[in-house]
């Protein structure tokens, strides 16, 4: 087997796991938040947690390498302009993946408690949802940015 194709092919099969994963835990948690429904936002929530712990952490640490292997293979140089600029970007999606992580946690540790008092969601949950949807917006577009990048590989 092919050690370049086999690279390429994990390499985008986690891509596709990893933007994937992001886009559909936003699109649901978006549309579940606009509800206003307590358990269905906790159940949401909690879901989204594992999916990242599930899905989207293996893979954020599976594209660089494999990325990498596969410039090393194909003999870019990281430093290569659409190599450079798609590392760049995947690192600022990383940068507001991070603080989107520990929301998510504290959304759903808050969510959770509501449910278990019968109480509405208080203003820092919606407040930390403000700051989640605000972080997922720049991610995904350096994500579609890495992905033009990948493809045509601009001088």
């Amino acid at each position: 087997m092919d050690l370049y194709l086999s690279l390429k092919w994990l390499h985008i099969l986690s891509s596709v796991v990893l933007v994937g994963t992001g886009f559909g835990s936003a699109f649901y948690l978006f549309f579940t938040h606009r509800t206003k429904n307590v358990a269905a936002i906790a159940v949401v929530v909690k879901l989204v947690v594992r999916a990242d712990f599930w899905f989207t952490t293996p893979t954020i640490v599976i594209q660089p390498v494999s990325g990498i292997a596969l410039a090393y293979l194909a003999g870019f140089p990281l430093t290569q302009g659409w190599l450079a600029y798609a590392l760049f970007l995947y690192f600022l999606a990383g940068a507001c993946w991070l603080p989107v992580v520990w929301l998510q946690i504290q959304m759903a540790r808050i969510a959770e408690q509501c449910v278990a008092q019968a109480m509405p969601l208080p203003d820092k949950y919606w407040q930390y949802a403000k700051y989640w949807e605000r972080l997922g917006y720049p991610a995904f577009l350096a994500m579609l940015g890495v992905f033009w990048l990948m493809v045509f590989k601009p001088n």
